[in-house]
């Protein structure tokens, strides 16, 4: 069975994402899962305090989860296409992405590019780039054009 993992950030870059991944998944008439992550919400372990103590960390985190499971249920009812699997995942893009799709076994993930160009990579990192380094099995990278 051939399963595509589509990382979804609803930024300009999700619409050419979701346009190949659901081509492919149509193509194979195979399965389609869409993730998106919400980075986890900062510890202050290192300053001595629980999350306890922040009330209001946990009530953004979860309401920003719960954002992006509408979000992210809602793009999934426009694409015609049987089964598809929604996640949103929580902690560091890259290392979240990857390990949902080694757990469902993964044929493929599909990721945009923003284009930051070297030095924008360098600095801020790239979850397509280090996914492309890093994954077990064939990414898939879209350019998103800035025009």
């Amino acid at each position: 069975m051939k399963t595509i993992v589509a990382g979804i950030d609803f930024s300009d870059a999700s619409k050419p994402v979701l346009e190949a991944a659901t081509k492919l998944a149509r193509a194979l008439g195979e399965g389609l899962h869409l993730v998106h992550v919400v980075e986890a919400e900062p510890t202050y372990a290192a300053y001595g305090f629980s999350p306890d103590e922040f009330p209001a960390m946990q009530e953004v985190q979860q309401e920003s989860v719960e954002r992006a499971e509408r979000k992210l249920t809602s793009i999934a009812s426009e694409i015609d296409i049987k089964g598809i699997e929604t996640a949103v995942l929580q902690g560091q893009a890259l290392h979240s992405i990857l390990e949902y799709a080694e757990e469902v076994d993964a044929d493929l993930l599909v990721l945009g590019s923003h284009g930051h160009g070297f030095l924008g990579s360098l600095l801020l990192g790239s979850v397509a780039e280090g996914c492309v380094r890093k994954a077990k099995f064939p990414s898939l990278i879209v350019p998103v054009s800035s025009d």
